[in-house]
């Protein structure tokens, strides 16, 4: 088992409940292809660094988690296509 961690930007815009629910089925994914969350960090809203899609601001979000090395690629491949991420990116943690 290798450790990662994901960051996910979450559309600003978005009812509370809404970004909840946003997060709550990237963990779903993790689960799904065998990982393990560890820790999730919510950053809150902060400003984004160059406008994306018209929106200055996200919800920054950190999960750690533990999975096989193809796991991040399939997580990858549906967080990609959800409508509230903004941005989103997966990096192995070194040991």
């Amino acid at each position: 088992m290798n450790k990662y961690e994901l960051t996910v930007v979450v559309n600003a815009k978005i009812e509370d409940d809404v970004r909840v629910a946003t997060v709550e089925k990237v963990k779903e994914y993790v689960a799904r292809y065998g990982g393990t969350v560890t820790n999730v960090d919510e950053w809150g809203k902060k400003r984004l660094a160059y406008e994306i899609q018209k929106m200055k601001e996200g919800f920054y979000y950190f999960i750690q988690f533990e999975a096989d090395a193809t796991a991040p690629a399939e997580i990858e491949r549906h967080v990609r296509i959800m409508e509230n991420v903004i941005r989103y990116l997966c990096v192995r943690q070194e040991a």
